[in-house]
């Protein structure tokens, strides 16, 4: 008998989310920092996490506590759009998707990759506050 890989997927998921959820990790992050974090196996046009452990890099636009925070999946898949931001970190070009914005629990960080440049945050954060159109 043949699993949907799908279906597998959402199985291997859940372990892991179980897992994650009664994890008594404590993790120290700043707004700027760039983490991957397990973002999961979504729905529809989510973005998905890869390998083992769902994981994607994500950007902490905003720490609310030391328990969330509002954050941006990035790729290395640069596409140039409204709602994509173009960036460089330690020499490599990343687009962070900002039509994916969503808020994590900090139990989701794995590790950190580095730290966006100033400048680089402050054009996401304006055009987050000028609004995607």
């Amino acid at each position: 008998m043949t699993i949907n890989p799908i279906a597998q997927a959402i199985v291997d998921w859940t372990r892991l989310k179980i897992k994650l959820h009664f994890s008594d990790r404590v993790i120290y992050f700043k707004e700027k920092q760039i983490w991957w974090i397990a973002i999961g196996q979504n729905i529809g046009d989510e973005q998905n996490g890869k390998n083992s452990n769902f994981e994607r890099p994500v950007l902490v636009l905003k720490k609310f506590n030391m328990n969330m925070f509002l954050g941006v999946p990035i790729s290395t898949k640069i596409k140039d759009d409204q709602y994509k931001h173009i960036f460089t970190n330690n020499g490599t070009q990343f687009s962070a998707n900002l039509s994916q914005i969503r808020v994590f629990s900090s139990k989701r960080l794995l590790r950190k990759v580095g730290v966006m440049e100033n400048s680089d945050f402050e054009q996401v954060k304006e055009v987050l506050n000028s609004g995607i159109k």
